[in-house]
């Protein structure tokens, strides 16, 4: 088969195009479990065994195989031929994420043991300046798993009822009643586990009290009241299954935030007393009854933020920046915080494009709410994406026991430490790909002939652990073939993702995208796997692919 490019015209060019064909690696494989040229049902189930790693396999397993491959017309009752065997490979029944998309971790530990699957300003639907509020991102944020939507509450133009909106921008402004709708309509299309609604609240206590009466009429029964029982230990993504949270700062500290800065001790005992008045006579207790994650104020600054309290836990918010530069002094304090405590990083406030930033910053930490514009896109966004399509795509990840839990010695996880010990080694063998020809129009990627393709494949980690390679280019090839392997030692694997991106070479211009996808190390499963690529935004191209070997030193 050949395509041809038109250079002018009256010139062609003209490039034989090869099939994906098995790679040598592949023919050796098929026969050492082979004989007489096909496989069996017995030697596929060694195959799927030994090399595979998937000892709990049985025949039946094996035979939903060769029934998906007739029902693909690759099938022969006396067992599979070579391409068969292939097509197997490719298919997404061969996917490195394991198959039955169920929640598999402990799922009755505190909140603060889960990262959880947070948005931010989750009702814009672009930049921060300038860009229109809608329900639509709050739908299409549930439907991709996202678990903490945020919401700015602000008066409106008359003062007499509460709006969505981003204060102080040319943003427009979205019905509360309509986001509530919204959240309440797809919290629990794609996971029964709870949903956190976080409220940026600018009102005063008229609106306040309007809000809760909202808020309590349109959840009902599904808004989760917090009792005493949790004040020193929030409870578990398991005991609030289909409950919706509300999370905020509550009145009384709201007050004493706005009032108390800067005050001297004869101003502050005097803004006490206006405090406990305001909290008896005016401050909506509707509206402060119905927060079951308290956001605390960040007193004391940089110093004592992270001291938190042994009577009470708290949700504590900071901004990328301000992580950053507690991580390099005090990075352990902040693991110790988030043990009991949750921390939510939002973007710095100069993003104004709804860029987002490397959400491992926050994750190596142990910060549960690392939150992000899922209106955007690129790299980062496509890591968080990645994160959370472990534990069946439920949206709460747990944390790995490193960050859970004291050290030998009884100190606390370093992530920046240089003595950590390697764990396991990952390696990874890119043999091929194909599926773009038929994802992608003939010119799309150079205008007179095929594609020059190369892949990066990286991990995402602590830094000792962050690092990355590419293969060679696979120039004027729809169907790449690369054949290259690349070893990883890793010290906390716990917290690896594995990153793969696929581009097209370009002298003189930008590399093209042609696909990437992002896996949670702990969830790859070992052997020759089919890896589907992803667009620019996170959803899966329909035929791109890549065929990939992964093992795991010890497994």
């Amino acid at each position: 088969m050949k395509v041809t490019f038109k250079v002018c015209f009256c010139c062609v060019r003209s490039f034989k195009v090869k099939s994906s064909d098995p790679p040598q690696e592949i023919k050796t494989f098929f026969d050492d479990y082979s004989q007489n040229g096909r496989m069996s049902v017995d030697e596929m189930l060694r195959f799927v065994i030994q090399v595979q790693g998937e000892t709990h396999a049985d025949l039946n397993y094996v035979k939903d195989i060769f029934n998906m491959l007739k029902h693909h017309g690759v099938f022969h009752p006396r067992g599979l031929h070579l391409e068969e065997f292939y097509r197997y490979l490719l298919s997404d029944f061969n996917s490195p994420l394991p198959l039955s998309g169920e929640v598999w971790q402990d799922m009755s530990q505190p909140l603060s043991h889960y990262f959880l699957y947070t948005g931010h300003n989750s009702y814009l639907t672009g930049n921060q300046l300038n860009s229109r509020s809608s329900t639509e991102p709050i739908v299409k944020a549930l439907r991709r798993g996202v678990r903490v939507i945020e919401l700015d509450l602000w008066p409106n133009s008359s003062g007499t009822e509460a709006e969505v909106r981003h204060g102080g921008t040319l943003t427009s402004s979205e019905d509360l009643q309509k986001c509530l709708n919204a959240v309440k309509e797809n919290a629990f299309e794609v996971s029964d586990y709870p949903v956190v609604l976080t409220l940026e609240d600018h009102l005063p206590p008229d609106l306040q009290k309007k809000v809760a009466k909202m808020v309590s009429k349109t959840f009902g029964g599904a808004l989760f009241r917090c009792r005493d029982e949790y004040k020193e230990r929030f409870p578990s993504p398991e005991a609030l299954k289909n409950k919706i949270l509300i999370s905020t700062k509550p009145p009384k500290e709201y007050l004493q935030t706005q009032i108390s800065q800067g005050a001297t001790t004869a101003e502050s005992l005097k803004a006490e007393e206006l405090i406990q008045d305001e909290d008896e006579k005016t401050v909506a207790v509707e509206y402060r009854d119905l927060i079951s994650i308290h956001a605390g104020n960040r007193k004391g600054g940089l110093k004592n933020c992270l001291n938190g309290d042994p009577n009470r836990v708290i949700r504590l918010s900071m901004s990328e920046q301000w992580l950053e530069t507690l991580a390099k002094s005090r990075g352990p304090d902040i693991v110790k915080f988030t043990q009991r405590n949750i921390l939510r990083i939002f973007p710095k406030t100069t993003r104004f494009d709804s860029s987002n930033y490397d959400p491992l910053v926050g994750w190596i930490h142990g910060a549960q709410m690392v939150a992000f514009n899922m209106q955007s896109h690129g790299k980062f966004l496509w890591m968080m994406q990645g994160m959370f399509k472990a534990n069946g795509g439920c949206g709460y990840v747990k944390k790995p026991d490193v960050l859970l839990s004291n050290g030998l010695r009884g100190e606390n996880f370093d992530p920046y430490s240089r003595h950590l010990q390697i764990k396991t080694t990952l390696k990874v063998k890119i043999y091929n790909g194909e599926g773009w020809n038929m994802d992608f129009s003939q010119d799309h990627f150079d205008r007179y002939s095929p594609p020059d393709f190369y892949a990066k494949v990286g991990i995402a980690g602590i830094p000792l652990d962050t690092i990355s390679y590419r293969t060679e280019t696979d120039t004027d090839e729809w169907f790449p073939v690369w054949d290259e392997e690349f070893e990883f030692p890793l010290r906390v694997p716990e917290l690896a993702l594995l990153c793969i991106t696929v581009k097209d070479h370009d002298k003189n211009t930008p590399n093209d995208f042609a696909g990437k996808t992002c896996l949670p190390l702990s969830e790859i499963r070992p052997g020759i796997r089919a890896v589907r690529l992803h667009d620019h935004v996170g959803d899966v191209f329909k035929h791109a692919r890549l065929l990939v070997r992964f093992v795991l030193e010890p497994r």
